[in-house]
Formats: C-alpha cells, structure tokens, sequence
C-alpha cells in the first residue's frame, strides 16, 4: 500500500526508536521522506534501505527556531512541497522537581514543547499550499502524571494542547493538526528502565494487549493519521498504549 506517493513528510529525532521507524515507514508508502535529528551518524543508519531519491538527511536542532526553518526550507527545494509534519524529537530527564535540576527542565521545554511550536510554526505556510497535516508526538504522560517525570509531563501536556489549539485554528482552510500518545515504547529514550525486569513486569501488567510498544506499533498510528484515511480526524490526542488508559493505569484483578 503507497498512501503517499507524490507527498512529501519531514520526521524529527527520525535517527532513532519512533522517529526511525516512522520515516522507514513514510518511505515504504511511497513518501519522500527528510530524515531531521541532531546526529547525521544516526541519519544515515535509519536511511539505509529507503529510496535515496526519495531520502534526504537533514542535521537539525529542533530547539532552535533557525534550523527547524531550514529545515523546511530544505524539504521544499529538493521535493518542492510538504504534505506532512510529524514532530517526534524528545527528551525525558527523571527526577522530583527538587532533585533534577532547573538545566533539566530548559532541555526538556526547549525540544519536547519549543521543538514541537517551532516544527509546527515553520511548517505551517507550506501545509496550508498544499492541504497537509501535522502529527505531534505527545504521550500518554500528556494525559496524566508519572511518577518522576513531572518535567516530561509538563512539556507533553503541552503538546497535547497545542494539538488541539492548531487544529482548532487551521481546521478552516484545510489543515489537519493530531498527536499520537504512546505509553511505555522500547526505544534508546527508556533503554536503562528494560534493566529492571521487574519495573517492566509491574508495567506489562497495566496494559491490556499485555505486552510493551514497539517503535513499528506508533509508527502504524502515526502514518494513518497523516493518511487520507484520517480525513475528517483532527484535534485528536490517540493514545497508542495497547488498553493501558482503558484500564486507568490499574493492573488486573
């Protein structure tokens, strides 16, 4: 199935886990795919396989505002347009609000919540030329608390609403604006917690499918809600966490 033949997707923190498995993903479907993240190492790991004429590797800070604009510069001079924005690049430093520190939480706004306002900021005029969607990567942490990861669940709670917000604004004049919320995923992001097979025990028993996210099960969700298929879906924050907010986080009886 080629959904996206003729369309053009940019995925940021494309060098690793979601990001890599959902530009590989935009590819298979017929997509020219720019490969954005910070290490063009990692970049050019993930574009292994992908169509090179249909692959460019952009190294990119989506921290800082000037590069996400070339960013989307770039996409438009080598394909000439943008149809899809998926803002996936994130962080997620541990600790109570008086043990990590006020460095942590910079980091964390200035790429989870600041790089998901600048990819949507620049990518904007172009998805309103040509119709396109964007879809954020929040989390089910943007729903709800965690423990230990009052940062994070700031900055995706963030996202989340700024999801809704854009969808409300530009809904208008043709621009759909989601976000995808995956619970627990095995990506470089939560390596050390697959250390404390306990931890991941007490978790699998939370969730209804009764297993861990794979980076190909966000993928999935992400491609179909930047495809036609999700024509008439925007303002939506999926949670994509195999029944574990259906369940309210409680294991079974």
């Amino acid at each position: 199935m080629e959904r996206f033949t003729g369309k053009v997707v940019i995925v940021t923190g494309a060098g690793s886990g979601i990001g890599a498995a959902t530009a590989r993903r935009f590819g298979a479907e017929g997509a020219s795919v720019v490969l954005a993240g910070r290490t063009r190492e990692k970049l050019e790991q993930t574009a292994q396989g992908m169509e090179p004429q249909r692959t460019l590797i952009q190294v990119t800070d989506v921290a800082r505002l000037e590069q996400v604009e070339a960013l989307v510069r770039a996409a438009v001079d080598r394909f000439g347009r943008l149809d899809v924005m998926v803002n996936n690049a994130g962080v997620a430093p541990e600790g109570r609000i008086t043990e990590a520190s006020v460095d942590d939480w910079r980091q964390v706004m200035s790429i989870d919540l600041d790089g998901v306002f600048h990819g949507c900021r620049a990518a904007m005029p172009e998805l309103l030329k040509t119709r396109g969607n964007i879809v954020n990567v929040s989390s089910v942490s943007g729903l709800g608390g965690d423990w230990n990861l009052s940062f994070y669940n700031a900055a995706k709670g963030g996202v989340s609403n700024l999801t809704r917000a854009l969808a409300l604004d530009y809904g208008r004049e043709g621009v759909r604006v989601n976000a995808v919320c995956p619970s627990l995923t095995r990506t470089d992001l939560t390596e050390s917690m697959f250390e404390d097979q306990a931890l991941i025990d007490r978790f699998r028993e939370r969730i209804a499918l009764g297993r861990i996210a794979e980076p190909d099960d966000i993928a999935a969700a992400i491609v179909l809600l930047a495809s036609d298929d999700a024509r008439f879906i925007t303002g939506v924050n999926l949670p994509v966490d195999g029944g574990l907010c259906a369940s309210n986080g409680q294991p079974p009886q």
